[in-house]
């Protein structure tokens, strides 16, 4: 989602909100507090936030994933499938169109096998019974109905929790507070502009978006994307070394259209440039048309301490 400017700074907006963020944080507290969690034979790891808007979860999800499979462990992810038709489905990438699933759930699917239930409980349980052994929640921090062993609160580095107030004065969910008493550990993803670690009494992990380069002979390129912060995604593209001539921003979660397909590549080839999108917009593109778009993936890194220039 795009977040409102007023959401980084104490201003006349935010004030005359701030009651009404008083009550949806009421609210949440009140529904976390009256649901009491289902607890299931799988470990369940929980990569979720306290702030609206993109900060890295789905990469910290899957880098997280990877880290029990390199251990030997059988993982599951349970997702809501965010902006997709289909629930309570096991992800075939195959069979299901990015339109049924929506793009995180396609991306997970990737790694491990990913089950979308907005009813995180029902399919947890759904996943034992396929023999998992660690189930990783996509967000589900505020979700109530499955028990957390353990939970990561994730941040951008660079916005950390804003104005402090909750929506829709502010980016918060639930306050800082509330969040880190269900919370294990929290990771900053990116450099901590804000000072956000100095507030949080959990211990703090520090990490990054390592972006997997990829060779291309003309480094001129069209750079689209549809998520959270499209300037991350530019930026990242001119520290390896290409340059984004033309930007195009799209709303977080877009599904493309064949005529905005069409005018990306039509505009990319009389500029002489070549079209580049993230992995989260490429997997729902057409497989006729990614033969001409190029894919930056990145994959998520972390660690106790900041990274720094030289890493």
């Amino acid at each position: 989602m795009k977040t409102p400017r007023f959401w980084q700074e104490k201003g006349l907006v935010s004030a005359l909100l701030t009651p009404a963020g008083w009550i949806y944080g009421a609210v949440t507290q009140l529904r976390l507090r009256l649901i009491k969690p289902h607890k299931c034979k799988a470990k369940v790891i929980c990569i979720g936030n306290i702030t609206a808007g993109g900060v890295g979860k789905t990469p910290v999800a899957m880098a997280m994933a990877e880290k029990y499979l390199k251990a030997g462990k059988k993982v599951f992810f349970v997702t809501r499938g965010y902006k997709g038709k289909l629930k309570n489905i096991m992800v075939d990438l195959k069979k299901h169109t990015p339109e049924e699933t929506g793009d995180e759930a396609r991306l997970l699917a990737g790694v491990a096998p990913t089950i979308i239930s907005p009813q995180r409980e029902l399919g947890a349980e759904k996943a034992v019974r396929l023999g998992a052994e660690v189930v990783i929640m996509d967000d589900g921090l505020q979700n109530p109905g499955l028990f957390k062993d353990e939970s990561w609160l994730v941040f951008d580095g660079a916005t950390g929790i804003g104005n402090g107030k909750t929506i829709p004065a502010g980016p918060l969910r639930e306050t800082l507070e509330n969040g880190e008493k269900r919370g294990d550990y929290v990771l900053i993803m990116g450099e901590d502009k804000t000072g956000l670690a100095q507030r949080c009494s959990l211990p703090v992990y520090y990490g990054r978006l390592k972006p997997q380069p990829f060779d291309l002979e003309n480094k001129r390129v069209l750079a689209f994307a549809g998520i959270g912060h499209p300037e991350k995604f530019y930026q990242t593209l001119k520290s390896i070394g290409y340059v984004p001539v033309i930007t195009r921003d799209f709303p977080d979660h877009h599904t493309y259209t064949a005529a905005e397909l069409d005018e990306l590549r039509a505009t990319a080839a009389m500029q002489g440039l070549t079209p580049v999108t993230t992995e989260k917009d490429y997997v729902k593109l057409p497989e006729s048309v990614r033969k001409d778009i190029y894919c930056l993936k990145v994959r998520a890194e972390w660690r106790d301490k900041p990274f720094t220039n030289k890493d």
